[in-house]
């Protein structure tokens, strides 16, 4: 089966793709040096020839919600319209848990590209999951004052990227199902933990405070809108696990 990967060399892209081929797949990486465009959709239309899937787990680094909305909104139309030139017969997007309780920032992008999955002529699956075990790491040190590290107060749930990438293939080697329960991590864990237990493998330096973060999507972070709900799947692997797995810095 030939599965395309739209944003197959990012965080979660990375473990698509290898669980594609170690199932004995072949996957197509739609990427700009592969020649393809995702937001002009240049070239997109001569990859997905012979396609039977795409799963898109495309991403932009922006907390802007006119930002997120746009490139998302970009994105799936192009992805759609070659997708039907083409004859692809399944669409499988990954979104995130909680972003209709929380259309805020770059969530407000991930709602946008649901509704246009949703109303689109390609048979679509849409997984939910939630944070990956990487973005502890990702929000160490972004914003700092002085020596203090800071992060915002935050309920999370994390799950291994691996354990996404393995759903999402199985979602792509089935029919089309619509909207699949939801797939979060273990256990939930505050997130200045995480970063914490981040900081001390990794050898980084520096006091790690926890903050609220003003308005909506603060408010979700700490109240728990952003962890699954009853009925979700959920992944084995625990973020103490995948840390003690990663090779330390120092």
């Amino acid at each position: 089966m030939k599965i395309a990967v739209a944003g197959g060399t990012g965080t979660v892209g990375r473990h698509v793709v290898d669980v594609v081929r170690e199932r004995g797949h072949e996957a197509v990486v739609l990427s700009r040096s592969n020649g393809v465009d995702l937001v002009s959709g240049s070239g997109a239309t001569e990859a997905l020839q012979g396609v039977a899937a795409v799963v898109d787990v495309v991403s932009k680094q922006t907390m802007s919600a006119k930002a997120s909305t746009e490139f998302f909104t970009s994105v799936t139309r192009q992805l759609q319209a070659s997708e039907q030139a083409a004859g692809v017969g399944h669409h499988v997007a990954l979104s995130i848990v909680g972003i209709d309780r929380a259309p805020h920032g770059y969530y407000a992008g991930k709602v946008a590209q649901e509704r246009l999955v949703e109303r689109g002529a390609v048979p679509w699956t849409i997984l939910r999951a939630t944070q990956f075990h990487e973005f502890a790491g990702q929000i160490h040190g972004r914003i700092k004052v002085g020596p203090l590290v800071t992060v915002p107060r935050m309920k999370s749930e994390p799950v291994a990227a691996r354990e996404v990438a393995e759903r999402l293939v199985e979602l792509a080697t089935g029919a089309p199902a619509g909207r699949v329960p939801d797939l979060g991590g273990p256990r939930v864990e505050s997130m200045s933990a995480m970063v914490r237990a981040y900081a001390h493998h990794t050898g980084k330096r520096g006091p790690v405070v926890e903050i609220p973060l003003p308005g909506g999507m603060g408010r979700a972070m700490r109240d728990g809108s952003l962890v699954t709900r009853e009925p979700a799947d959920h992944g084995t692997l625990t973020y103490a696990q995948w840390l003690w797995l990663q090779r330390p810095t120092v």
